[in-house]
């Protein structure tokens, strides 16, 4: 990190006009909380059948707070970090702290009050979620660091993600669940499944400036294989989740959908054609956590949640 950004001022209060804040949401692509949120809801709303078989929309409402959060502090420090790299690459060069739209200062006074309601919603949430939160901020600032010591900064970014569904699971019961670990490795492996999609158009610009990723180091089709292998570890995870949590019908209808996406996205990317990884990054893996929500709720309901 850059001495300008290690310097006290940085952190002072800003006025943030509707423009800047609105620059800073594009800045942690606040959208693409679609990606881990039905997983967190999946985890709280099977812990709540499983405890009184109600819905408590004010658990619920805190862990929502606490995802967007945390995921918008790892946002905004990913893209402090990497900004430098950001700025060698074409396809980043656009990025609100490489053009200026957003300043360091105003992007860590956006990611610090982020974390500050990630850790407010979990401590208002149950006094082993507080306990557990700042474990939960390390590796959303270590991933982005990870691609200048380690080819796979993928796995680091699995394992950030594999803690929201278990933070969501104990911020309804306070106690720790095996179950909410399978699920969780299921959301971690197939993220970082993705990720490893994702960062194959990175491949020249990677190379030419040395960070650090699979595709960069053992080629495009090695990552692919490596992402197929990831989404197949994910699927097994499901029907493991799927079974320990006695899932209904509609449960087993939403992974047959996960799979049919799964193969759908694996036929669209291919080692010589990546002109539809956009689609495959942001349309399929979208679909994927939504549908498995959906049918998850359903299955749910079913089973005699009250919603």
């Amino acid at each position: 990190m850059s001495a300008d950004s290690a310097t006290p001022d940085l952190f002072a209060p800003e006025p943030a006009p509707p423009g800047r804040i609105k620059a800073f949401l594009r800045l942690v692509m606040i959208e693409h909380s679609v990606f881990a949120l039905p997983f967190a809801y999946i985890a709280s709303l099977t812990a709540m059948h499983q405890w009184d078989k109600t819905v408590h929309w004010v658990k619920l409402l805190l862990v929502t707070v606490a995802m967007v959060g945390l995921r918008t502090f790892a946002m905004a420090a990913n893209r402090i970090i990497d900004r430098e790299i950001d700025a060698r690459n074409p396809r980043t060069a656009g990025r609100e702290l490489v053009t200026g739209a957003v300043s360091v200062r105003s992007a860590w006074t956006g990611a610090l009050i982020a974390v500050v309601f990630f850790l407010g919603a979990a401590a208002l949430l149950n006094p082993l979620c507080l306990a557990l939160a700042p474990i939960a901020v390390i590796p959303m600032v270590v991933y982005p660091y990870g691609k200048r010591f380690t080819n796979f900064p993928h796995a680091i970014l699995g394992l950030a993600q594999a803690m929201g569904p278990v933070g969501a699971w104990i911020a309804v019961t306070g106690s720790w669940s095996w179950d909410a670990v399978i699920l969780g490795l299921a959301v971690g492996v197939w993220i970082g499944g993705f990720d490893l999609i994702f960062a194959c158009q990175d491949v020249q610009a990677d190379r030419a400036h040395g960070v650090k990723s699979v595709p960069a180091r053992f080629g495009i089709p090695a990552a692919l294989h490596g992402a197929r292998a990831s989404h197949a570890v994910t699927t097994a995870l499901l029907v493991w989740y799927a079974l320990a949590t006695h899932a209904g019908v509609f449960f087993w209808l939403g992974l047959v959908i996960v799979v049919g996406a799964f193969l759908y996205e694996h036929t669209i990317v291919r080692p010589h054609d990546l002109s539809r990884l956009n689609r495959a990054f942001f349309q399929v893996n979208g679909f994927i956590g939504i549908a498995l929500f959906v049918c998850a709720l359903l299955d749910l309901i079913v089973r005699g949640l009250t919603v």
